[in-house]
């Protein structure tokens, strides 16, 4: 009978979800696999979705095209992407935005959505309840160019060019363009193998600067000095300009967003961006490069900034980024001026982050000292208002502590999510896996970090730099695996898989940035003298049950010469109740470290056999 009852709920759930009014775009002449730009038509077809109760927006499979000529245009400040001198018009073309909406799905059966030029594919913008699913999203001509070394020599260089990438040779010299951009100067680069798995940095100079001499369409020689590069043959160079323009996908003060079985080709500039969104679900999608290219993202797969609710990061896959998978955080604002002790005008700080409407009436905030990190006190907001793109002003219900002064910070601790990232793999990234920096439960449990550049895990905080904020005071990190991370931080010894570094720079007695870390239940697959952890102002972390093992320096490694690394395995600074206990180690190397700076014994209790502690 129970088993009855709960075959009737599952089937009214799933007849629920299709009892919405179905519009078919083909209805109103938008059809698949004409090549024709669908943007314009398509907004109509949006416009109709406004005031009905529930709606299922269907496309027949095929192929869509999305251009920026009848594009959406609107105005967005988005976090992290660019600064008034790189990017000083924050106008941006929007293929498909669904805009003060609600209860709305987006039925792809399978599409390719292809967009051209410069666009932010999709984006939700304070909306409700809104789904897109079973869709796949690429570029004609992706902003990253990417060329293949076919044959490397000291003073010259056969390459293949990729035919996704347009070049044109000018006076001897190679020029990428697109669909209405071209790219003639500040190149970023990155060298990547896809045997080894490896994203590293190099420089495009020994190119750019080189005489170019196109032998066969797509088949180039370059002769110039090349015997100082790091390049490789078969490897391939990526490149594309820095300035962060566009988003791939945009959610902005929605709610209630859920994207699933989404395979997301490429990206021009930072990736899917969530800022000051409330519960958001991203399940099945996969960020990874089509038609034999390697790069699928211009920088980061998925970005949060300022959300709330809860983030829920399932059965994703991550392969091929210039920069994070996944980085969730909030933003510090700096105290600028001090009205009275309950006005404050504050200023946005990093030159990326600005423009956003940071604070809401009935937000809670915390006042951060900005050289320790430390929480002094809270208070509500009852007024904000904007004064330029840089500065706000925020009224309180309540006077500042004595302690916060001019150059403090404040923390919307409102607008900050629990997050749970599970079944997820990265790979082909030369950054950090993941950056987690809330205050909210995180649960990172069954995911396989492969070969990240940096470390696999990264928690930050900063009130001095990034200015990203959110202390952790929850974190379970269990049942993942974390194979031969770090390898472009090798040579500095800092290869570590996890890294808790919070920037305070002025430490103080009984006082720790991040709290209550749990790692346990995991692989790590390391090499060398077998890095694992580093930490500083933590407390109360625990590593048990984790299984570390041996595995053989990868090609890239053994070329900058095996036994560089001389650092400790674990590496903890000023932290306390720290225990590391019941694990195993498979390695050849009987004589691993714990050493641990600006710590008493008592600091830190271990019981594997394996490990010495060296307090310093």
């Amino acid at each position: 009978m129970k088993k009855f009852l709960l075959s009737v709920l599952l089937l009214s759930h799933a007849m629920g979800a299709l009892c919405g009014e179905v519009i078919n775009v083909a209805d109103w002449g938008i059809h698949p696999n004409t090549f024709e730009d669908a943007t314009a038509k398509l907004q109509q077809v949006i416009a109709a979705c406004r005031n009905k109760p529930d709606v299922i927006l269907t496309f027949p499979p095929g192929r869509y095209d999305f251009w920026p000529d009848k594009a959406i245009q609107k105005e967005y400040y988005i976090s992290n992407t660019s600064s008034e001198s790189d990017c000083p018009s924050k106008v941006k073309n929007i293929g498909l935005l669904f805009e003060n909406l609600k209860n709305i799905t987006v039925e792809g059966n399978g599409s390719l959505f292809v967009f051209h030029g410069k666009m932010i594919t999709l984006a939700i913008d304070r909306s409700e309840n809104i789904e897109i699913r079973n869709l796949s999203i690429d570029f004609e001509r992706p902003s990253m160019s990417e060329i293949t070394i076919d044959e490397l020599y000291p003073d010259s260089l056969i390459a293949s060019v990729h035919p996704d990438s347009r070049y044109a040779i000018i006076d001897g010299k190679i020029h990428f363009y697109g669909e209405n951009w071209s790219m003639n100067d500040n190149y970023f680069s990155i060298l990547t193998d896809t045997i080894q798995g490896t994203n590293v940095y190099t420089s495009w100079s020994p190119i750019q600067d080189a005489k170019a001499i196109e032998r066969s369409p797509f088949k180039l020689k370059f002769e110039n000095k090349f015997d100082h590069t790091n390049y490789k043959t078969g490897q391939t160079i990526t490149i594309r300009k820095h300035i962060r323009d566009h988003v791939g996908l945009f959610v902005n003060r929605s709610k209630n967003v859920r994207m699933e079985n989404i395979n997301i080709h490429y990206m021009h500039g930072l990736g899917v961006v969530s800022q000051f969104s409330e519960n958001l679900t991203y399940r099945h999608i996969n960020i990874t490069p089509s038609r034999q290219r390697t790069i699928a993202s211009f920088a980061d797969g998925m970005h949060f900034s300022g959300c709330k609710g809860h983030i829920e990061i399932d059965k994703c896959n991550f392969k091929g980024l210039h920069d994070d998978p996944v980085n969730v955080h909030g933003t510090y604002l700096k105290i600028e001026k001090i009205d009275n002790p309950a006005k404050l005008t504050l200023r946005f700080m990093h030159a990326q982050t600005y423009g956003m409407q940071a604070f809401f009436v009935n937000d809670t905030v915390a006042f951060i000292r900005s050289e320790t990190l430390q929480k002094t006190g809270f208070a509500v907001v009852t007024n904000v208002e904007r004064l330029s793109d840089r500065e706000v002003r925020i009224e309180l219900d309540k006077p500042l502590p004595k302690e916060i002064t001019m150059g403090d910070c404040i923390e919307n601790i409102t607008c900050i999510p629990s997050l749970r990232i599970s079944n997820c793999r990265m790979e082909m990234t030369n950054t950090r896996g993941l950056l987690v920096t809330t205050p909210k439960k995180v649960v990172i449990e069954n995911n396989h970090f492969y070969r990240t550049g940096m470390y696999a895990i990264q928690i930050a905080a900063d009130a001095n730099s990034w200015y990203e904020s959110g202390a952790v005071q929850d974190v379970v990190i269990r049942h993942n695996t974390f194979e031969a991370c770090g390898y472009n931080l090798y040579g500095g010894n800092n290869h570590y898989a996890i890294a808790i570094e919070p920037e305070n720079h002025k430490r103080v007695k009984n006082h720790w940035v991040h709290r209550n870390i749990y790692i346990r239940d995991n692989v790590f697959k390391v090499y060398d003298n077998h890095p694992v952890i580093r930490a500083r102002s933590v407390e109360n972390l625990d590593f048990g049950n984790n299984t570390i093992e041996n595995i053989p320096l990868i090609p890239l490694l053994k070329e900058q010469g095996e036994g560089r690394g001389n650092n400790a395995a674990f590496l903890f600074d000023n932290c306390t109740r720290i225990r590391i206990h019941d694990n195993t180690y498979k390695l050849p190397n009987t004589n691993i470290g714990i050493k641990c700076i600006n710590m008493r014994k008592s600091d830190i209790k271990n019981s594997d056999n394996q490990l010495t502690i060296n307090i310093l």
